[in-house]
């Protein structure tokens, strides 16, 4: 099982100097990869619990986002080519990308550029998002019908620009005459794409089948939900004619504070604490996590009330006692 990094640039308060100390935690433990959060606005709407749709649309949350309208947060996109500069060893990437809210071109050209800042070592995530607010925000509420589609055709157009010096394309959302847009991507035939989707199994499989994707990402699943989904969408693959691609990485997106005392992990849907517990609590779950077939938690800090210096403590902890005997197991 690989560790990763979930930063919470996205949090009530927080410091460039926090976000440097995790990042530096996570390459001096040698963590697979630190993920930056995509963000635009926190709704006013969202302090009053009135937003038009729960977080990412699934009911187990309020109406309501878990960071302040007036929270003190940074944007994911710049972060990305700042962690190329600050790591030498660990992977980056953006969980995930909102793709509409990004002109499919300018966003496949900018991430070959990524690709060299980092010495190879980007990737990327990729979703359709979910709030029409935040849609609004970006200058493209028309796009939030046609979300999903676009996501497609964003995979199509970086898949395409990568791959060839010249590259035209002529779709829904992206119309241009055969192009050239500079450097391709160090690692060929382009860093690898996870895919975000948190409703259906279909739908990621045949997106995995097709793009021949390299990971599926979750948020604050189970042992269960991840069985089930890598279940559902085996079978969706299988008849198909296809497999899951060699190395493909399960994830979740997982809150993640190692506690003095046990928690209470009763089942409390997407809201229950899964990677919250004491060292016994984590270990066992972690134990039925690789069981399942998860392959890489994205360990997410808490929103608030946990300071930078105790989750420093925490990932420490994690890989120096507790993920040993999750291995020897």
């Amino acid at each position: 099982m690989k560790l990763a990094l979930y930063l919470p640039n996205f949090r009530d308060h927080v410091t460039v100097k926090e976000l440097e100390d995790l990042t530096a935690r996570a390459e001096e433990l040698d963590f697979d990869s630190v993920w930056a959060l995509d963000r635009i606005i926190v709704p006013e709407a969202s302090d009053r619990a009135a937003l038009q749709f729960p977080f990412g649309m699934m009911t187990d949350f309020p109406l309501q986002m878990p960071v302040v309208a007036r929270g003190k947060w940074f944007q994911g996109m710049p972060l990305i080519p700042w962690l190329a500069a600050k790591t030498t060893k660990v992977r980056i990437g953006m969980s995930i990308i909102d793709t509409p809210y990004r002109s499919p071109g300018v966003l496949a050209a900018e991430l070959a550029t990524q690709d060299h800042l980092s010495g190879g070592r980007l990737n990327v995530g990729v979703g359709a998002g979910w709030m029409p607010e935040e849609f609004a925000a970006a200058s493209v509420p028309h796009l939030f019908p046609r979300r999903y589609a676009h996501v497609r055709e964003t995979i199509e157009i970086m898949q395409g620009i990568w791959s060839n010096e010249l590259f035209e394309y002529h779709g829904e959302f992206a119309d241009f005459e055969l192009s050239g847009f500079g450097h391709q991507p160090l690692q060929k035939p382009g860093p690898p794409i996870y895919f975000s989707g948190l409703k259906d199994a279909a739908r990621s499989a045949k997106r995995i089948a097709k793009y021949g994707l390299q990971g599926w990402i979750g948020i604050q699943d189970s042992p269960e939900d991840i069985r089930r989904w890598k279940g559902e969408m085996e079978r969706e693959l299988n008849e198909l004619g296809r497999t899951f691609p060699d190395g493909f990485d399960m994830c979740s997106m997982i809150w993640f504070v190692i506690t003095d005392e046990p928690v209470d992990q009763t089942p409390a849907g997407k809201g229950s604490n899964l990677l919250v517990g004491n060292a016994r609590q984590i270990e066992d779950i972690l134990k039925r996590y690789r069981e399942a077939g998860l392959t890489m938690p994205l360990l997410w800090p808490p929103f608030r009330d946990v300071p930078t210096a105790k989750t420093l403590d925490d990932l420490k902890q994690l890989t120096e006692e507790i993920m040993p005997k999750v291995e020897a197991s």
